[in-house]
């Protein structure tokens, strides 16, 4: 079934506020699935018209939001929610903080660490349940593992 532009906008903002949708093929079967035939050309054009924002779930996975829902969230609140929900163990080593997580939650840490552009976290590291923060001493380092241990529990 052809919806008119507007009623096929409405139908994408719908259905990227309710689930994942991290690829323009994911779109399309979405709109598939509530009736809607469009080419992946039109569904490109509706993501920009529409000024759909790549971003990342709690888990790093890559997901389309509405714009004004990316500009809002807030880089502590993400960090509480993805560091309290999937962090396990806190320990300083040296000017390393190594911060322990539940399996595949290191990448999604160690973003929500990078956007907070805390003064104590250099960078960091992350493999698949574990993230290195690089604080620039090891009282910095310290002080930071006090602060994400609070925050983990």
């Amino acid at each position: 079934m052809q919806l008119a532009k507007a009623e096929r906008h409405r139908l994408i903002e719908s259905v990227v506020s309710r689930k994942r949708v991290g690829t323009q093929f994911e779109l399309l079967d979405a709109l598939a699935g509530s009736g809607c035939s469009v080419t992946q050309a039109t569904v490109s054009r509706d993501i920009r018209e529409l000024g759909l924002e790549k971003t990342h779930d709690q888990l790093g996975r890559p997901r389309y939001v509405l714009p004004h829902v990316a500009r809002r969230s807030d880089p502590a609140e993400a960090l509480n929610t993805v560091l309290g929900q999937f962090g396990r163990s806190v320990t300083p080593a040296g000017n390393i903080v190594v911060l322990q997580s539940d399996l595949g939650a290191a990448p999604a840490i160690a973003r929500a660490l990078d956007q907070l552009a805390h003064d104590r976290v250099v960078g960091t590291l992350a493999g698949d349940d574990t993230v290195l923060v690089v604080a620039p001493s090891e009282r910095d380092a310290r002080t930071l593992a006090r602060e994400l241990a609070a925050i983990v529990g």
